[in-house]
């Protein structure tokens, strides 16, 4: 069994880090950045839209639920959708629910499944919540010349889509 450090076999090895790289105080560690990125974005947001009542992963739940329309989705989709867990998506569905937010129907083709349809209050939610996150989000991006914003955001949703390859192929179980 290979350890955390080894790759999967067949894998491409990274090269290895200048030497006392790790052990440099402030060395540039893309997990220790997107963290920082991802805390204080959130927290930010998060104290933004409190008068609203919404949390940032409602926000992400309803967007999700809008760029769904007309059909909806399962629960099982909005959880990839959201990367997140089903147990998470499972209470985060069951709140929105019972404030009237979204409605849960049967799904038109699968017996098993129920569809997730967003309802008025969860649609108006969504739209004071998207224009915060609006402004924001310009706000951030401010840093960057005009020009680099694009590129820098397809650089990020490339790194994201390496990072779920690489999470696909680390067994289940090792991740406990």
């Amino acid at each position: 069994m290979a350890s955390e450090s080894s790759p999967p076999p067949g894998a491409p090895v990274p090269p290895p880090l200048a030497a006392g790289a790790a052990a440099r105080p402030g060395s540039r560690r893309l997990p220790m950045l997107l963290r920082c990125c991802w805390y204080n974005l959130n927290q930010t947001f998060r104290r933004r839209i409190a008068d609203l009542g919404v949390t940032p992963d409602q926000f992400t739940a309803l967007r999700s639920l809008v760029e769904a329309e007309p059909e909806g989705l399962t629960q099982s989709r909005l959880t990839k959708v959201m990367n997140s867990d089903p147990n998470t998506i499972a209470s985060l569905v069951e709140r929105m629910e019972a404030i009237g937010w979204i409605e849960r129907r049967p799904h038109a083709t699968d017996r098993r499944a129920k569809c997730i349809r967003l309802l008025p209050p969860g649609r108006a939610k969504h739209e004071a919540a998207r224009s915060i996150a609006l402004v924001l989000q310009t706000e951030i991006l401010s840093v960057l010349p005009d020009a680099k914003r694009e590129e820098f955001l397809d650089h990020l949703e490339q790194v994201g889509a390496a990072c779920q390859r690489v999470a696909e192929r680390v067994p289940a179980d090792a991740a406990d």
